[in-house]
């Protein structure tokens, strides 16, 4: 029975004492498979339409469930106002064991500035509704129990106001692309801010609860080693090697994570290995390590699938199981809505359509 008493004890630690359940934002070890739930700017800034499915399972042998889900889809197409694009948002995950369940449905929208023919800058908007759901009748606490018969009492612990709680919620960041006249070199920049408002996310009348800011900083370049075929169908083994280098820093609240690594791309293979990095020296370090694979199932249309396992190296979560993470992405390059996708400058993958006087189209390296 005294662990019984020990499990209310042991959660409301975790409680105060993880970084993810502290009312902050569930973190992604690939940021570059969920660009538009870090920066809106992304949103459009490629040409088509692009599907993204992720899921995370932090910690499995913990007695808690940390799971998170993420679907977006975003179309760029140049013809349309603004010459950026439009996107949706989808989050969802959950906070003990599914004591608090967080569901975020939101609407990305760009404005693409181009600047040069090698550099474009993009600005984006998100405007989302939050749920917050509380499963209260789950919570045991030390007055449920009898020594002898376990949860058989009910609780003299007041409930909170509501059980669901509803609010809007925005974000804004900007991305600056670039590239070298050859195309062997591009990159990005960006800057975002989520949360704008601090939206109130308490329980209780009589309390309240502002979400942090989040910010976030963000630079990625992808190095060409060979230069590229400019004729014929796409093929694997006519792909140079891609490296892809970057690092992101994020900040909310009282607590700061930092990514930096690198990514390899040949032949359709996907390797990578990234530091992660947090100021908290309750979570410590860990490195994550990602493998995938593209498959171009039409000259301008694949599908990519990705793992990444964080290793935990430091502090109190060593032990813990790490964190799972699997990413899935859906590529139609030409897709449009008035015609104007599937553009591709100078700087287009092989096999990609190309307009020569267009602003740089410069796919990233995911």
């Amino acid at each position: 029975m005294k662990k019984l008493f020990l499990f209310p004890i042991f959660l409301l630690g975790l409680f105060f004492l993880i970084p993810e359940a502290r009312g902050q934002d569930p973190n992604y070890s690939q940021y570059f498979s969920e660009p538009l739930y870090f920066n809106p700017a992304y949103t459009g800034l490629n040409t088509g339409l692009r599907a993204r499915f992720s899921f995370r399972d932090q910690w499995p042998n913990l007695p808690v469930d940390f799971r998170s889900y993420y679907f977006s889809a975003d179309i760029g197409d140049r013809n349309l106002p603004g010459a950026g694009g439009f996107g949706i948002i989808i989050n969802s995950n959950n906070e003990g064991i599914s004591f608090i369940k967080n569901l975020m449905i939101g609407l990305a929208v760009s404005v693409r500035i181009p600047i040069t023919s090698t550099l474009v800058t993009q600005v984006g908007l998100k405007a989302s509704i939050v749920q917050k759901r509380l499963n209260w009748d789950d919570f045991v606490f030390t007055d449920n129990l009898s020594e002898k018969y376990g949860n058989v009492y009910l609780s003299q612990f007041t409930p909170p106001d509501v059980n669901s709680k509803v609010f809007p919620d925005f974000g804004a960041g900007g991305v600056l692309q670039f590239a070298n006249s050859e195309g062997n070199v591009s990159g990005t920049v960006g800057f975002a801010v989520d949360h704008l408002f601090k939206p109130d996310e308490s329980f209780l009348s009589t309390a309240v609860a502002p979400l942090p800011r989040k910010f976030i900083g963000h630079v990625d370049l992808v190095l060409t080693a060979a230069g590229r075929s400019s004729a014929g169908m796409y093929t694997a083994s006519s792909e140079p090697l891609k490296i892809n280098p970057g690092i992101i820093y994020q900040n909310q609240g009282n607590k700061s994570l930092i990514q930096a690594g690198l990514n390899l791309l040949k032949f359709n293979i996907y390797l990578g290995g990234w530091f992660k990095g947090s100021f908290d020296a309750n979570a410590g370090t860990a490195i994550a390590l990602l493998a995938g694979y593209r498959y171009s199932f039409a000259e301008n249309m694949s599908i990519k699938f990705m793992y990444s396992y964080d290793l935990q190296m430091s502090g109190n979560l060593q032990g813990m199981g790490g964190a799972h993470e699997i990413s899935l992405i859906l590529e139609f390059d030409k897709l449009s809505i008035f015609g104007g996708g599937g553009g591709g400058g100078s700087f287009s993958t092989p096999g990609r359509s190309s307009k020569s006087n267009s602003a740089l189209e410069c796919p990233s390296f995911y």
